[in-house]
């Protein structure tokens, strides 16, 4: 399961925004400052915008949803689509509607953007980092708790692959299971693999590996994915030629942006990366108007 092209289709994703907007309007929703001091028959328009050079714009339909959740009335125009790059302070989206409710919506909407741009920004540099070698750059389950879907749909913006969603949709032995199996004998690994189709005959099978040998082990079974987990170059080399033809390689493990051109040198047919959920950072973004 990967995230949707719009991921509001989503009731999850619905019902995240309505959290979020639970967490910062309260119960009933209330915007104290606006209601004290707007008109309630005041309307603004604006735009959202990057100040910051290289921006990739993840999260805009989810911006516009959190407005029109806000106030269905509001009228929200993207003029830079998810995926794409902006220059400093060119307009993402415009909105025009009641004030009160742009004020609102405002934190909320920004929040969930500046965070999803961040993602799809790291994301693009390492995908161009690699382009050459044509190495998928995937993303991990290292997201926010109850955020996967908008982390994982940022990543497809900034041009990356999703992993597998969650711990449902494939089999992935790490080493904490292998140790659990048949006291990690390094040389069982296929009957490993084995038995996990044998359970789960539907869903595609991975393996950890650590080393050339656990390699050849996984490979005897034939698994679709064989990860090579904090590997030497040298021995990355050697199991994409072992696997070539029988099972893709995935690369995992500390891998920087410096080293991930010389990573995807070695042929494997993917990168995953932890970094680009759990430590993007936020992009920062502004919401202007002027009020007419």
């Amino acid at each position: 399961m990967g995230a949707p092209r719009d991921v509001m289709r989503l009731k999850s994703a619905r019902a995240a925004v309505r959290l979020a907007l639970d967490e910062d309007l309260g119960d009933p929703w209330c915007d104290a400052t606006s209601e004290a001091l707007v008109a309630p028959e005041a309307v603004a328009e604006g735009e959202i915008y990057a100040k910051g050079e290289g921006c990739v714009v993840a999260g805009a339909t989810v911006a516009a949803a959190v407005m029109r959740t806000v106030d269905p009335k509001v009228r929200v125009r993207i003029l830079k689509p998810d995926g794409s790059r902006v220059k400093p302070l060119e307009p993402i989206l415009t909105f025009r509607g009641k004030a009160r409710s742009i004020l609102a919506a405002e934190r909320t909407a920004l929040n969930f953007m500046q965070r999803m741009c961040a993602t799809a920004t790291l994301t693009r540099r390492f995908v161009d980092a690699t382009a050459r070698y044509g190495t998928l750059v995937l993303d991990t389950r290292k997201t926010t708790p109850g955020l996967r879907v908008f982390e994982k749909y940022a990543v497809t913006c900034g041009g990356g692959t999703n992993h597998r969603f969650g711990m449902f949709d494939r089999i992935l032995m790490k080493d904490n299971h292998r140790r659990l199996w048949r006291g990690g004998d390094p040389d069982a690994l296929d009957q490993a693999v084995l038995a996990a189709r044998r359970a789960f005959p539907k869903l595609a099978v991975e393996v950890e590996v650590e080393s050339v040998r656990e390699c050849a082990s996984a490979l005897r079974a034939k698994p679709e994915w064989i990860m090579l987990d904090n590997m030497s170059c040298a021995d990355m080399r050697k199991c994409v030629k072992m696997c070539r033809g029988v099972s893709k390689t995935e690369a995992s493990g500390g891998i920087t942006l410096d080293r991930a051109r010389a990573v995807a040198a070695t042929g494997v047919t993917a990168i995953s990366l932890g970094c680009l959920t759990h430590s993007a950072g936020s992009i920062d973004l502004s919401l202007e108007w002027r009020t007419t």
